[in-house]
Formats: C-alpha cells, sequence, structure tokens
C-alpha cells in the first residue's frame, strides 16, 4: 500500500524525495508528506490528496535539508485528512510507516497514561510516541528504535528520522517491502526499487525482521537477533526510463501498449531459442507424480490462475484447485502429500497471497510461483520462480502484468502436459508456435483502438454492465468487468454465458449492455445460444469474435470488435487486450482519475 522513501545525503533532499513519491504515488494517494532535519529540527509539511497538493504547499512553506524523509498514503486508520498524513512525529523523531500496527490500542492506552498526547487517528502515531518514550528513558536513537521495534506486532515497513546532530535513519521491515539504495555519499531507502530508479542502481533488500541505521555512505543492517547481517546488493534493472509515461496519456495506456514487447520477452525467456520449442528449463518437481496442482491469488492475477485452471486440466490432465488468496489459508484446506501449489503476484509482496504460501508450505507443498518482481518476499520464499519480464507497472489497474502472467502459464501448461504425455510432441511445437505468433497478433489487436474508443461512448453512459463468457473466455469476462469497475467506477458483472439463466438475465433490459467473448473454438455456438437469449430480452450486445464469428452473429449485436482467428489455446492473451482498451476508453469519456482510481492501492501489502 502506501509508499516510504529517505535520503541522506550531502545535497538537498527535498527535490529526492518528491521525485521519488512521485514514482511511488500509485502505492496510494490519499495524503502526502515529508519531514526533514534543519539545524538539529524536525521540520514537516504534510498535505491531504494527491501528492501535487504537498507540491503546492511545499512551494509556499519550503523547507531544506540533507536528510528526510517522506510518504505518500493509502489510509488504513484514520480519513485521508492533514492531520492524519505522515509523516507523524514528537519533537525527537518523526516515522513514516507502511503497514498495520495490531497491537496499536495497547500501546496507545499505555502511552496516554503518561501523559503523552496523540493528534491523529493513525496506528502510526504510536510508534513516534513509543520511540520518544525510550529516547526520554535515555537510551540512544538506536536503542529507542530497537526497544521500540520490539514491541511491535503487525506488518510494517518503517522509516525513522532524530531530531539532534545525527545524520541517521533507522529502517525495519516486518511485511511489507523495503530496500536500501546505495549512493555516491548518499543513501536512501525506499517502499521498493521504483522509488529509487533516478537515484541509483545498487539496491539491497531488507528480509522480514530485518532493522538497519542508514547514514550518508553506509548501511548497518541487523536481523530479528540484533546480530549484524549482509544482505547482497543487487544490480537493478528498473531504469528512470520506464517509469516514464513517455508520449502517452496515461501509465495504463502506455503498459496496454507495451504489450507485444514484455509478452515477446517473456516467452523469450521460456523458450529454446534453437527449436522454439517452450523450455522452462529445470524445476523442483516431477510433474509426473503430481496429484493435484493449487493455485493461489488475488484480483487479476486469480482471474490469470482461472485461465490457467482450464488450461491446465483439459490439456495437462492435472486436476487443479484455485482459490483467492484472502479465503485460502483461512479455510485451512487439506493439502495432498506431494501436491504443487502455484502462487501469481505482480509485486511478490501481496500480503494475502504470501501469508497463503507460508500455509501451503507448512502443508509440505513445492511451492512454484509466478512473479513479476525479483527478489520480492513471494519469490525468496519458492521453490521455483518463473519470472514475468512486464518491467515497472505503474497503472493501479493491471495490464502487462495480466498478459505476462498469462503468457507463462500457459508455457507452464505445454511443459506440463507434455512431461506427462497428455500432448504429442507435435501439438507442443504446435502450441508454442501460436505463442510466438501472439506478440505480433497483439500489435494487430492494438491498431483497432479507433475502433474500441467509438463504442465505449455507449458503454459510458450505462449504469450497469454484463460481460459473458465460457470457458477460458469465462476468466476474461471476470476480468472485463473488474477493469471496468476498477478505473470507470461503473457498476458490471462477469458471469459464465451458461449461468445467464440462473439469474442474471433478470438484470437484462435494453439499458445494460452485454459484452459477449465469442472465439470460435468448441464452445462457440453454446455461447451464440446465450447471445440469442440476451438479445431476444432487449440486451445491447457487444460481441468479440473473430470475423467469421462476428458475420454469425452480427444481426444479434450493435457493435462488434473484430479478433484475429487464432488458435483457441492462445485466445486469452489476445482477448485481454480489448478488455483493457475498452475499459480505459469509456474511463476517458467518463474523466474519471485513470491510473489512480479512488480507494486503489497497486500493491497490497497488509491485508
Amino acid at each position: 500500500m502506501c509508499g516510504i522513501i529517505g535520503v541522506v545525503g550531502r545535497q538537498d533532499a527535498v527535490p529526492l524525495i518528491m521525485d521519488g513519491l512521485r514514482r511511488l504515488e500509485y502505492r496510494g494517494y490519499d495524503s502526502a508528506g515529508i519531514a526533514t532535519l534543519v539545524d538539529g529540527h524536525i521540520e514537516r509539511r504534510r498535505a491531504e490528496g494527491k501528492l501535487r497538493n504537498l507540491d503546492e504547499r511545499l512551494a509556499l512553506d519550503p523547507i531544506a535539508g540533507t536528510i528526510g524523509i517522506g510518504h505518500t498514503r493509502w489510509a488504513t486508520h484514520g480519513g485521508p485528512t492533514e492531520r492524519n498524513a505522515h509523516p507523524h512525529a514528537t519533537d525527537r523523531v518523526a516515522v513514516v510507516h507502511n503497514g498495520i500496527i495490531e497491537n496499536y490500542q495497547a500501546l496507545k492506552a499505555e502511552l496516554a497514561a503518561k501523559n503523552r498526547h496523540f493528534e491523529s487517528q493513525t496506528d502510526t502515531e504510536v510508534i513516534a510516541h513509543l520511540v520518544t518514550d525510550f529516547l526520554e528513558q535515555g537510551l540512544s536513537p538506536n536503542a529507542a528504535a530497537a526497544a521500540a521495534l520490539a514491541r511491535l506486532e503487525g506488518a510494517f515497513a518503517l522509516l525513522m528520522l532524530f531530531a539532534g546532530p545525527h545524520p541517521l535513519l533507522i529502517a525495519a521491515r516486518q511485511g511489507p517491502p523495503l530496500a536500501i539504495g546505495y549512493g555516491a555519499g548518499e543513501m536512501f531507502v525506499a517502499s521498493d526499487a521504483v522509488a529509487l530508479a533516478s537515484l541509483t542502481s545498487r539496491v539491497a533488500y531488507l528480509h522480514d525482521g530485518d532493522w538497519a541505521e542508514v547514514t550518508v555512505d553506509h548501511a548497518t543492517i541487523f536481523n530479528r537477533a540484533g546480530e549484524i547481517i549482509d544482505r547482497p546488493i543487487l544490480q537493478s534493472s528498473v531504469s528512470g526510463i520506464l517509469t516514464g509515461k513517455g508520449e502517452y496519456r496515461h501509465y495504463m495506456l502506455k503498459e496496454i501498449h507495451e504489450q507485444p514487447a514484455v509478452i515477446g520477452d517473456t516467452l523469450g525467456s521460456f523458450t529454446n531459442a534453437a527449436t522454439g520449442d517452450v523450455d522452462l528449463g529445470p524445476l523442483p518437481v516431477d510433474f509426473t507424480q503430481v496429484s493435484r496442482i493449487t493455485i493461489v491469488a488475488c484480483g487479476t492475477a486469480y482471474y490469470a490462475g482461472l485461465v490457467a485452471k482450464y488450461w491446465i486440466e483439459q490439456i495437462a490432465r492435472v486436476p487443479v484447485e484455485i482459490d483467492v488468496a484472502s479465503e485460502f489459508r483461512y479455510r485451512a484446506p487439506p493439502m495432498p502429500e506431494g501436491g504443487v501449489a502455484l502462487f501469481i503476484s505482480q509485486s511478490g509482496e501481496t500480503a494475502d497471497t504470501l501469508e497463503a504460501l507460508r500455509y501451503a508450505r507448512s502443508q509440505g507443498q513445492i511451492v512454484l510461483s509466478v512473479i513479476n518482481v525479483v527478489e520480492s518476499t513471494i519469490a525468496r520464499e519458492s521453490d521455483a520462480v518463473l519470472y514475468t519480464k512486464a518491467g515497472p507497472e505503474i497503472g493501479v489497474a493491471s495490464t502487462k502484468a495480466f498478459t505476462t502472467q498469462l503468457t507463462v502459464l500457459a508455457c507452464l501448461t505445454v511443459a506440463i502436459a507434455e512431461a506427462r504425455g497428455a500432448i504429442t510432441a507435435q501439438r507442443a511445437s504446435q502450441m508454442a508456435m501460436a505463442l510466438r505468433e501472439v506478440p505480433a497478433l497483439v500489435s494487430d489487436v492494438l491498431n483497432s483502438d479507433r475502433t474500441i474508443e467509438a463504442l465505449a461512448h455507449h458503454i459510458a453512459q450505462a449504469r450497469d454492465v454484463l460481460y459473458f463468457g465460457r470457458g477460458s473466455a469465462y476468466p476474461l469476462a471476470l476480468e472485463g468487468a473488474l477493469k471496468l469497475k476498477e478505473i470507470s467506477y461503473i457498476h458490471a458483472e462477469g458471469y459464465a454465458a451458461g449461468e445467464m439463466k440462473h439469474g442474471p438475465i433478470a438484470l437484462i433490459d435494453d439499458s445494460v449492455p452485454v459484452i459477449v467473448l465469442v472465439p470460435r473454438d468448441a464452445l462457440f455456438e453454446k455461447t451464440a445460444s446465450n447471445v440469442q437469449e440476451a438479445q431476444a430480452r432487449g440486451a445491447r450486445i457487444l460481441i468479440l469474435s473473430d470475423r467469421a464469428g462476428i458475420e454469425r452473429l452480427a444481426p444479434l449485436a450493435v457493435g462488434a470488435i473484430e479478433m484475429p482467428d487464432v488458435d483457441p489455446f492462445v485466445a486469452p492473451i489476445l482477448y485481454a487486450i480489448p478488455v483493457q482498451l475498452l475499459a480505459y476508453y469509456v474511463a476517458v469519456a467518463k474523466g474519471t482519475d485513470i491510473d489512480q482510481p479512488r480507494n486503489l492501492a497497486k500493491s497490497v501489502t497488509v491485508e
């Protein structure tokens, strides 16, 4: 959720912190704030709302300093007001925080009994007062921070800035990610490497339970037991260029148009350059002996997993169970001995998914993950990782992360099926060929964006929208509805088309657009019958199909988006593109905040 950044250096820290916050604003944009050390005193500036409001505040009331911390907030405890904005501070310490302190009420009561006054509704302010209490007992900043950390329960990434002659930041991680950046005569701390892209490419990642003393030229890292420990300094591949919008109006549109390249890059990682066949490399699992695969994910990643369920069961003939991560571990399901658990996450830090992984690990599962971020917590805790090559995704509504996840899962399906003898070598080569054609076909679909933009104006007038699909198109219907809800705020629902008669048909009238994904596969005629049923009730139907499918259904539809004629195996990857573009252009027509939709944040690092 929230984004945090800190700078210890010899130049003015404020521009560096603000640049980092701009790169982190996708993590939360309810409020923002900054604190620096000026002549040994803590100076703060905070503002409700988007980061531009903090920019305006700093223009009117600037601060200086070569050491400072900043925060962009996604509200948990307390509303998105200036009073609840971070940093929270006393006269001795300022704190920025991502996460939730579960025992804050008990700590607050304890500190209030010592006549400490609280100004906000947040859990974070307790940390500032707790550290101050230890400082007033005579502890050094380092010791006071360590004593306070020992009292905290919950999930947190923290940065602390101390008043006095201390060019020092204390960073701590328990759950949400935190990275330390190594510069030339300056040091940085941030929620992720994206914020550090313009500052340094040398990054070390704290592990759970780690905390660090960060000075102008050094970081001393301690583990949970208080022992000094080395964490490897890695060369980050994230660049400042990758995180810009370029010529595009929104990050989301830029990331939609990056999909031919990133799908191609991802395929390049999982195919043999000489033969073109799928090659995942060695994995710590014998798929011929696997009795069941359990897939766990959240949101859009869950829908990618649902497509994989269709693929793996139909093509590789392995039973698959899939669950949303936030329900999975609380259901405490029995898991088969020697089973495989597959976790999907763009960030690799999704709190619910991480805890589900740890439950699966406790049940003796082999843990595989599909992740976009190297050195993320889920990646480190997995037995094997299949990395997507999406690059940084800044838009809150996932686009290229989704299609690269599908690409990896398609390759995994082919590998499992071939290993189990469920498909012939010839069919495996055909499927690999179909995958290699996808990047060019995605480019063709992107060339239809003007048609999609024109259709979007009709959808933008609706209050409710239905999406239908069958088979592997059903998860795409769910994903299309989610995208529309996320960025246009139109109520939308995705359904399996065959379920229409079991309830959703009651919603249909001439004011409800019905968007039907109808690839020409084995279920085409079944879906066509459902289209007929919807049209008979007055539905305004929009068809996504290839030319032959559109010709067959044209009398029933008010509009159509023509798709390439492809192997049904890769259709879900292709059909993701128009549902993304449709949601985008509907949001443009409605004038909503596309990259930063209300109430949402990109990386969900708290439960």
